[in-house]
């Protein structure tokens, strides 16, 4: 195996999804087809595994070596209002673990923003009458406009949805459980979808199940919500899974980057990127990803100037 990996994204369509990421990444989108809504960047997932001159990620690793999963997303309508569960429901209920996720803004229009938690009083048995009544659910939910360099983490347990016109890069457990709680009221109609004036399936009963209504958990401060953060370096997150940092190089000086438990990846966002590990070396690009695979030392040196995620 390489030292250093560089990576072919999954496409995957969705009926929400805008037109950016098929131009950034020259998919085609056949006229019969959802457009592409999220490339998964960095995937060990059997579901949507990355490609590269050494294989499929699927084939040639695990998802314990890369617990983690990298995405881009845009949208060009609000996704529904979802969930996801924690490891232990998961498991119990889906036999996979479960999906604690974080998003880097990177672009969003004038008033576009994310609802991300439960307004303080809402309870179990309000939410269920308001699902039951078909009510605008998001009035129940935080709204936070959004701007390129804002961070938010996504517990699992957290009630959450991407508005529309919003380009992010997303962090998670690599897991694909989602639990659609609603879904705007909304009849899908076309045949990318298959659907004609149908409405998505929801999952009620379980999103209740999992979803966190005390009001600790759905602080401002639970979310770990920052601005402006490609005007530093970084630590965003460390969970069980991943460890995610931002940097923003402006130097052509190395930096060195060490890693030990898991696979590393980088994701390009701005500017032109190298990365050198024993003899291999690999120029990234805008909105490209690498993975370094474990070895007897597990460093790598990144040169060049731009903004880039670093996973661990």
């Amino acid at each position: 195996m390489k030292s250093i990996i560089v990576l072919k994204p999954f496409a995957s369509h969705k009926i929400w999804g805008g037109s950016l990421l098929s131009r950034l990444k020259n998919i085609e989108v056949p006229a019969d087809r959802d457009p592409v809504g999220e490339t998964w960047e960095v995937s060990a997932h059997a579901d949507g595994p990355s490609n590269s001159e050494c294989g499929l990620l699927s084939e040639i690793s695990n998802m314990e070596e890369i617990p983690y999963l990298v995405k881009f997303i845009d949208t060009s309508e609000n996704l529904s209002v979802q969930v996801h569960p924690a490891d232990e429901y998961a498991l119990k209920n889906e036999n996979s673990k479960g999906k604690s996720e974080c998003w880097v803004i990177l672009d969003a229009k004038e008033g576009a923003g994310i609802y991300l938690g439960l307004k303080k009083g809402i309870t179990k048995e309000g939410l269920k009458e308001s699902l039951e009544k078909k009510e605008d659910l998001s009035l129940s939910l935080n709204f936070y406009p959004v701007k390129r360099g804002d961070f938010f983490y996504v517990p699992a347990g957290t009630i959450h949805a991407i508005g529309k016109d919003v380009f992010l890069a997303e962090v998670q457990q690599c897991s694909d459980i989602t639990y659609r709680v609603w879904d705007w009221n909304r009849l899908w109609d076309g045949n990318k979808s298959g659907k004609n004036g149908e409405a998505r399936e929801l999952h009620i009963d379980k999103s209740l199940d999992v979803i966190r209504f005390d009001e600790e958990f759905n602080h401002r401060l639970n979310f770990k919500v920052q601005n402006d953060i490609f005007s530093n370096n970084l630590k965003l997150l460390e969970l069980n899974d991943f460890e995610l940092y931002s940097y923003n190089k402006t130097e052509d000086s190395d930096l060195d980057i060490s890693f030990g438990e898991r696979f590393a990846s980088i994701l390009v966002l701005e500017g032109s990127i190298s990365v050198s590990r024993n003899s291999e070396k690999q120029l990234l690009s805008q909105y490209q990803a690498a993975l370094m695979p474990l070895e007897d030392v597990n460093n790598f040196k990144v040169s060049g100037k731009g903004i880039f995620l670093i996973i661990k």
